[in-house]
């Protein structure tokens, strides 16, 4: 059945990639990021990109606006859009770790606020939200990152008991490691750091096994993220979670079940 789609964080990786199945099954999927340059061949495929700013609230009540006149609903929001902010608590500027949250938090909050009152007087809707498999666990130099991402589960878990009266279904994406722009992200930040940080021996450790993973066969490609957004958009009963690509289920399961001590010995024998 064709649905109105509408993704945020669609000008590269995950988004991207999942936005071009998405039109290829026949759905109509609008598009929107910061930048609009990198979408355009989603335009030659049928797609429709919007310039938009998940943190600007102006720009978010327009985006859904016209999408609203002149396709009277919304069927699927997911919201994507997110980056990732590495450096040790006490080396990260709060101003920063602030722009992480506005992002990756509450950018989506308010994408959220804006299209459910419509989907609950359709009394219809699903609601995609993707956290990570570091929204259930940790590693060292990720601590805003994952505060963001755990904080993604817990919204989502609750936004779906709300929901759910409503008919409108909220799904948890956690993907693990994906080949998107995230690594180069996670070499930037710490480039901005000051190399007299105290923390600067692990950071090196932890870009290069970045590098190493990049280079090998360390990650999954976006396609399996496209294909999972495709079939929890096609079920009539989705999973609360799904748990895609490299090393996700492995990683979260020895978080769930090998507790602290010995989860952090297995991250810091990494270090």
């Amino acid at each position: 059945m064709k649905k109105i789609i509408l993704i945020t964080g669609a000008s590269s990786g995950m988004g991207k990639e999942t936005a071009k199945k998405l039109i290829r099954e026949g759905h109509t999927v609008y598009t929107v990021a910061r930048r609009i340059d990198q979408m355009q061949d989603l335009k030659s495929l049928g797609g429709h990109p919007l310039q938009m700013d998940v943190t600007n609230e102006e720009d978010i009540q327009n985006v859904v606006d016209t999408i609203l006149k002149k396709e009277g609903k919304i069927d699927v929001l997911w919201n994507n859009a997110g980056y990732g902010l590495y450096g040790a608590v006490e080396d990260v500027p709060l101003a920063e770790a602030r722009k992480e949250m506005e992002v990756n938090v509450f950018g989506m909050a308010a994408m959220t606020q804006k299209v459910v009152p419509f989907m609950r007087k359709a009394k219809s809707g699903l609601i995609i939200n993707t956290s990570s498999m570091g929204g259930k666990m940790y590693f060292p130099m990720g601590a805003w990152y994952h505060a963001s991402k755990h904080a993604v589960e817990g919204m989502s878990d609750c936004l779906r008991l709300e929901l759910k009266q409503f008919n409108i279904k909220v799904v948890v994406l956690e993907p693990g490691f994906i080949a998107t722009e995230f690594g180069s992200v996670l070499i930037d930040n710490f480039s901005k750091i000051s190399k007299q940080s105290a923390y600067s021996k692990m950071m090196t450790t932890i870009i290069e096994g970045t590098k190493k993973a990049a280079e090998g066969n360390g990650s999954s490609k976006p396609s399996v993220i496209a294909d999972a957004v495709s079939k929890i958009v096609r079920s009539n009963n989705p999973k609360t979670r799904y748990r895609v690509g490299k090393f996700a289920k492995p990683m979260v399961w020895m978080r769930t079940y090998l507790g602290d001590r010995l989860f952090d010995k297995i991250v810091m024998s990494q270090m």
